[in-house]
């Protein structure tokens, strides 16, 4: 397919093709949903949300052909053998760029089951898409500031009985539940304010993690652990867009469920999450060092 050269133009024509897929499919999910949630009948609602998840797959992929029809951008994919779309796995990344979603939902299409995302409660305003995501049973979380908690601590569980909601629906159906355990995305300014000890990542956030193993332990089948890089430059949506990202770096390693990571109470087991946030910490040093080796060979920052 002949390539617009990278610019504004091409990102126009990119994000209008983007829209125009979305409204295409973002329709039939949520009048699907709109069904699905008037009729009671477990048998109908389970074929309704295989259907529904047909439907995004098929959304993912063109959006995912348009990518890489439409942009030179370098894809370096490494530890994809070998996944299974009828698992339960618990996908955990680190988190670079808006474009990270749309990455992720690109390699992982079909070869896992539908990735299912923890999304801020704001967004579910944005047209379209604000639908299609409670259509598909993605779980809008409330962030409270530590000043607010504090004011108010009964919100203190608000999250952790969100997360144990959505385990409980993800059960009926093979998934993959994805977490930036960063809780945001990287920028050196973040690191540097938050104190963080790692130079390519922020302090990774144990509790969301914690809380959907407890949820969901004994079905899950592995721990997909993420490593996300972006050799050339990382940007936003618009810049990938508009062709102006270069190189798009992920690898997965496939991490075996440990029985002690589904065995204790994180929220009230101090030991346990001591350890737990040891564990973590330990994957994140790893993790740091790798993205000093992807950025070091190709000559990024």
């Amino acid at each position: 397919m002949p390539r617009l050269p990278a610019g504004p133009l091409r990102g126009a024509v990119m994000l209008l093709l983007i829209v125009i897929n979305t409204l295409l499919h973002g329709t039939p999910i949520i009048l699907i949903a709109v069904v699905k949630l008037a009729v009671p009948w477990p048998r109908f609602r389970s074929a309704a949300g295989r259907v529904l998840t047909a439907i995004a797959e098929d959304w993912i992929a063109i959006n995912s052909l348009l990518l890489r029809r439409m942009q030179e951008t370098r894809w370096d994919l490494q530890g994809l053998e070998g996944l299974n779309r009828n698992g339960w796995y618990l996908v955990i990344a680190n988190h670079r760029s808006w474009v990270d979603i749309l990455a992720l939902q690109a390699v992982f299409n079909r070869r896992v089951p539908f990735l299912k995302f923890f999304i801020k409660r704001q967004l579910r305003w944005v047209p379209v898409l604000g639908l299609a995501w409670w259509a598909l049973d993605m779980p809008f979380m409330q962030r409270y500031s530590r000043e607010e908690l504090e004011r108010r601590p009964e919100l203190r569980g608000v999250d952790l009985e969100t997360t144990r909601r959505a385990c409980a629906r993800f059960r009926d159906l093979p998934t993959s539940v994805i977490n930036f355990v960063e809780g945001t995305r990287f920028a050196p300014g973040k690191r540097d304010r938050t104190g963080s000890p790692y130079r390519h990542l922020l302090n990774p956030r144990a509790g969301g993690i914690g809380f959907v193993i407890g949820a969901m332990g004994p079905i899950l089948h592995e721990i997909l652990d993420v490593t996300i890089a972006y050799p050339a430059g990382s940007g936003g949506f618009w810049e990938l867009c508009c062709g102006r990202i270069g190189a798009i770096h992920i690898e997965v390693r496939r991490r075996p469920l440990e029985g002690w990571l589904s065995a204790g109470d994180y929220a009230a087991d101090a030991d346990f999450r001591l350890r737990f946030q040891q564990w973590l910490a330990a994957l994140w040093v790893a993790k740091d060092a790798r993205l000093g080796e992807i950025l070091k060979d190709a000559g990024g920052d």
